[in-house]
């Protein structure tokens, strides 16, 4: 099952009819306003699906947003037929789908841009290569002896090269939004982190002042 961001739909938490198939799916779906908001929102998501069947233009700006965020998620754009002849390379989007799409076509796309990774559960950026199934981190061949929160933190990081995560962010993701823990929790396990990856691979987690942290392969 996929985390599906729905970028564009009615504020009233309505779907379109572009988009409303999205909703008979055994996927977790969620929904941001087309704005910046959904950079943020977009962490916690596999696929974005951006809702392009009534403002192109804002659906335009939405998808080279993502593009010079870093963000690498795969972007699914809905269009009406008319919107086909408008997009070009330069939006960035891995795939596009007519508004009349059924539910089994949608769900098809979704699973072949889940599928673009080479191995399922396999991430790798930086030299670390990490196996979600065999709860395994590698660095340049090398074994990493982490604990679980470090674990997840590492992979978490991996997951979203270039994005800056604030502590707070990094607190309700890893940890979860039940852990009662302050912020400084965080910069202890990226010390551990940064240790453990050694001197000549520690900047792979970098420090933005005053913001968080990023992973910068």
């Amino acid at each position: 099952m996929a985390v599906l961001l729905l970028v564009g739909s009615d504020p009233s938490g309505t779907l379109g009819k572009g988009t409303a198939a999205l909703n008979l799916l055994a996927h977790d779906l969620r929904t941001a306003p087309a704005d910046a908001t959904a950079l943020t929102e977009s962490s916690r998501a596999d696929v974005v699906v951006i809702d392009g069947t009534t403002d192109l233009a804002n659906a335009r700006v939405i998808c080279r947003l993502f593009g010079s965020s870093g963000i690498t998620l795969p972007l699914l754009l809905v269009l009406s037929e008319g919107g086909f002849a408008a997009v070009t390379p330069e939006w960035g989007v891995a795939d596009v789908v007519l508004e009349t799409a059924g539910p089994a076509e949608l769900d098809a796309r979704i699973r072949l841009l889940m599928g673009n990774n080479p191995a399922e559960g396999v991430i790798s950026a930086g030299g670390i290569t990490i196996d979600e199934q065999a709860y395994s981190a590698v660095l340049e061949g090398e074994p990493l002896d982490l604990t679980y929160t470090e674990f997840e933190l590492l992979k978490y990081l991996v997951q979203h090269p270039g994005r800056v995560f604030s502590r707070e962010q990094l607190l309700a993701d890893v940890w979860g939004y039940d852990y009662y823990g302050g912020t400084r929790t965080v910069d202890v396990h990226i010390r551990r982190l940064r240790a453990k990856l050694g001197t000549e691979h520690e900047s792979l987690i970098g420090t933005v002042r005053n913001v968080g942290y990023r992973f910068s392969p």
